[in-house]
């Protein structure tokens, strides 16, 4: 079977606070870690062998995930003591590999939840005969993104930069995050340094005449690097538009996991995620957002699309849009939290103290 590799090194700065204390990968999705969904569609797709790069609170994913036996994986782990890039992390775990030189070897970006075939991507590798075969995607707006035009073959034919200008955008394909090596090309990586795949290994194979396949698949795709991104992608896997089969429940309006409770008149849905432990008292509305494991949500509370870290609170009335609010924080009653805010863990706002609108 098909081994593969995943890149969980990442700090995870723009979605601070939540990865304060939790690596970005751990950060719960639709009720478990987000890796969690990507180890279980890569099994299912019948990979048996996988080693995580990790860096940034590495600690934290072994006795988590132990030996990867309960999702039927053999799980290895391969520590940066100080970050390698992309590049890197991938020739840095290369010593775990079994695959022969030619044999193909997957790589997934631990921060993209995506409906890809992977089956799909290896045949597509296979049949080409390529070197690297890359997973892209296409975007209604490319400009925050790589370009990577291919011929009507779907061989790669260059990697350009973020464009700047509506003639620099000659496609709306884009590096989606997920490869397939020919293992012997990992060997030829430089080995002890930083190397990013996507501005000098994928640009110098290209140059130096390798064969980089690209195969185009958007059925679903989503870069979790933003807290409005997770906490959709959350909402999205809930709802079923992401598929995963490791979502713990049935997929619906809303995911109440065991020992969460929901008060009779509290409203919960668009994908909300209410987490273990985690209370939604009566007359609160919730609505496309993530409730984590032992936040409470005081009554009349309006909460949508936002995030609610582990052990936080949000008092009585408080209106939040958009927000993000760390571990152990609390929002005071009647406060109106908008787009973009951030609330740092343990942080206290006194009741009625942020307003947009009137008191009265």
């Amino acid at each position: 079977m098909t081994e593969a590799i995943l890149l969980v090194g990442g700090k995870g700065t723009r979605l601070r606070p939540l990865t304060v204390h939790t690596p970005k990968p751990m950060v719960p999705a639709a009720g478990v870690p987000f890796l969690t969904h990507q180890l279980a569609r890569a099994r299912a797709a019948g990979v048996e062998h996988i080693v995580l790069a990790t860096s940034y609170l590495a600690e934290v994913f072994e006795p988590y995930f132990g030996d990867g036996s309960a999702l039927g994986l053999h799980i290895e782990y391969v520590t940066e003591e100080e970050p390698l890039g992309t590049g890197g992390a991938i020739r840095n775990v290369a010593s775990r590999l079994n695959s022969g030189p030619d044999e193909p070897v997957l790589v997934f970006n631990g921060d993209i939840l995506t409906g890809l075939d992977i089956r799909a991507l290896v045949r597509t590798h296979e049949t080409s005969g390529a070197d690297v075969s890359l997973h892209l995607t296409q975007v209604s707006d490319p400009r925050a993104y790589g370009l990577v035009p291919t011929d009507g073959t779907g061989r790669v034919l260059a990697f350009l930069e973020k464009p700047q200008t509506p003639e620099e955008i000659v496609t709306d394909q884009i590096n989606a995050g997920a490869y397939v090596f020919r293992r012997s090309v990992i060997d030829t990586i430089p080995a002890g340094r930083v190397v990013s795949v996507e501005r000098e290994t994928f640009p110098g194979l290209l140059a130096a005449g390798a064969h980089l396949q690209g195969m185009v698949d958007s059925t679903y795709w989503l870069d979790l690097g933003t807290p409005a991104a997770f906490v959709r992608g959350s909402a999205d896997l809930v709802l079923g538009k992401a598929p995963s089969p490791a979502v713990p429940g049935r997929c619906g309006d809303r995911l109440v996991l065991p020992t969460a409770r929901v008060a009779r008149d509290a409203k919960v849905e668009g994908g909300t995620v209410v987490g273990e432990g985690a209370f939604v008292a009566e007359g609160a509305r919730v609505f496309g957002s993530t409730i984590l494991p032992g936040a409470v949500i005081e009554p009349g509370a309006v909460v949508t699309d936002s995030l609610i870290g582990t052990r936080a609170r949000v008092g009585e009335r408080a209106v939040l849009t958009g927000a993000v609010i760390g571990d152990g924080a609390v929002v005071g009653a009647r406060n109106e939290l908008r787009e973009g805010v951030r609330v740092w863990c343990d942080a206290r706002i006194p009741a009625g103290a942020v307003r947009f609108s009137s008191d009265q």
